[in-house]
């Protein structure tokens, strides 16, 4: 898992940026000032989230397991869910898509309770 959340983190990160340039170049003046504020909220998130994706590749190879591979893919599902249903609710104007972006957050809840209790169960180092 180390390497597939190092990868993801990298395309998170990568695609978070330019998401975010995107939105400040390409959406301004496109979109309304309260659907461009939903769109920076995606990004946001996504790269806040591909920062725990990297932490999670990092303390994976220190504290192997099963709760901090399951920190990592509920936080990759989490950027697809969260911040993908936001962007296609600004890009779209479809309000209905609004419905998917809570269980975007439940999955990021879900893997930074994960990466704690991986982290409280770990061996403690002096």
């Amino acid at each position: 898992m180390l390497r597939i959340h190092t990868l993801l983190a990298a395309l998170f990160g990568f695609s978070g940026v330019a998401l975010g340039a995107f939105a400040a170049h390409g959406l301004k003046g496109r979109l309304s000032v309260e659907y461009l504020a939903v769109f920076h909220t995606g990004v946001q998130y996504q790269l806040v989230h591909a920062l725990a994706l990297l932490a999670v590749a990092l303390l994976g190879a220190q504290l192997p397991g099963r709760l901090l591979a399951a920190a990592g893919s509920l936080f990759a599902l989490g950027i697809l869910l969260f911040s993908g249903s936001l962007y296609l609710l600004a890009l779209s104007g479809i309000g209905k898509l609004g419905i998917i972006t809570p269980f975007g957050g439940l999955a990021f809840l879900a893997g930074w309770f994960c990466l704690g209790l991986a982290t409280w169960r770990a061996p403690r180092v002096s």
